[in-house]
């Protein structure tokens, strides 16, 4: 069984990349968002931009990632889902702002799986290691193609935990999908069945309610 966890806005209580666009770029960052959402401009053109728009030294970012609240009803969630279930962090963040922030509030140490930040001169830049061609969302980081490889050496059902549009696609294909945010609209939208969620102690209560049996038959999960 395999755990898919987004990071911005459902392992951290804010969206870290907004957060930081908010602190340390001009406002007209949020007129990129706005061309993104629309579906002009692809998740990696949106990202790319708005990164290079951050203007502030080491110093200051590292310390605004340290401050990244988490929240913290996940370290019981894992330590629940560990032992039955291979867990991974995929997010469409930046991996080096997910790593301070886990670190920093001692959480577990668990694969992560995002765009790679890069300190330049007075701001950050942005490369996307996990962006693949032809991604049907148009993410710098595949959740469908991480999904599939993970899914293939942990050989059970895949399940989504997510709260925005990069989890959308693979929404559509996880056997099973916790969802807040504007994820619960696209599974409303589109007929995924989805389990709402606040924090992951709702998702810890939903998971205990499954059977022993259940990690190896989806259908019993989706009960």
């Amino acid at each position: 069984m395999l755990f898919i966890i987004d990071f911005d806005g459902t392992l951290s209580v804010k969206d870290t990349i907004d957060d930081m666009l908010e602190h340390f770029a001009d406002p007209s960052w949020e007129d990129i968002e706005k061309t993104w959402v629309n579906g002009d401009i692809s998740a990696v053109e949106c990202m790319t931009q708005q990164v290079r728009m951050v203007k502030a030294d080491n110093i200051k970012l590292e310390g605004f990632f340290r401050g990244i609240q988490l929240d913290a009803t996940f370290i019981p969630f894992y330590k629940h889902i560990s032992q039955f279930a291979k867990v991974a962090i995929v997010s469409d963040g930046l991996d080096h702002a997910i790593k301070v922030a886990m670190r920093n509030a001692a959480m577990p140490d668990i694969p992560i799986y995002a765009n790679r930040l890069h300190f330049v001169p007075e701001g950050i830049d942005i490369s996307f290691p996990n962006k693949m061609e032809g991604c049907a969302g148009g993410n710098g980081t595949c959740k469908c193609a991480i999904s599939r490889n993970l899914s293939a050496e942990s050989n059970g059902p895949v399940v989504l935990i997510g709260d925005g549009k990069s989890d959308a696609c693979l929404a559509g294909s996880a056997d099973i999908v916790f969802a807040k945010g504007s994820l619960i609209k696209h599974c409303e939208k589109n007929n995924i069945h989805h389990y709402k969620f606040q924090t992951f102690a709702d998702i810890l209560a939903k998971v205990k309610t499954w059977s022993e049996e259940a990690p190896k038959k989806t259908t019993a999960l989706l009960a």
